[in-house]
């Protein structure tokens, strides 16, 4: 399946073929439209001239890496504050996981497990990680035994929650519609 979160083509390839980069999108994506947030790898792929390493966002000069991405059109609404998050992670997956963002989800045991896994990420908080288990169980085929459970609400089948339930335009109008839906009812 292809990968249809940032909405454009190029950025989109990206996120299928790099998972620091789906990692990436995923951290990015608060406080902004979903295409901006998973689109900024891309950006910020393009700034460097060429696809990102772990190593390379963990070791780059904070403030130069904080340039980077506010540098117009900005990666994020917050440049400064998102520079250092992606840092942290990319910092965190180094240490961790020899700078391999794949490695979180690889040989993992159990739904219980690939969620622990990610909600040791930084920058990562119960709601993303859920979103993200779903995106990798939807999208990407990662289903160890309990993934459903483990994403919550976001692993439900045929919903329109999140991320993980966007694979084209409709869908991501669909999605739309649930969040505007959710928020309407919340009032």
């Amino acid at each position: 399946m292809r990968i249809q979160l940032a909405q454009r083509a190029e950025a989109d390839d990206l996120l299928g073929r790099s998972p620091l980069a789906l990692l990436v999108g995923m951290l990015l994506d608060q406080q902004i439209a979903m295409e901006q947030a998973f689109a900024g790898p891309y950006v910020i792929s393009q700034r460097l001239g060429h696809d990102l390493t772990a190593e390379e966002i963990a070791s780059y000069d904070p403030e130069k890496f904080a340039a980077l991405m506010a540098d117009k059109p900005a990666v994020h609404r917050y440049p400064k504050s998102m520079a250092g998050r992606v840092q942290e992670l990319a910092a965190y997956l180094v240490e961790h996981h020899d700078g391999r963002a794949e490695a979180v989800w690889e040989g993992v045991g159990d739904g219980k497990e690939l969620l622990k896994r990610l909600l040791a990420l930084p920058g990562y908080g119960k709601q993303k990680a859920q979103i993200f288990v779903a995106l990798l169980g939807k999208q990407l085929g990662v289903q160890p035994e309990g993934w459903r459970e483990a994403a919550g609400p976001y692993g439900e089948q045929g919903s329109f929650r999140s991320v993980a339930d966007v694979v084209d335009g409709d869908s991501l109008v669909r999605v739309r519609e649930t969040k505007q839906a959710a928020k309407k009812a919340a009032k």
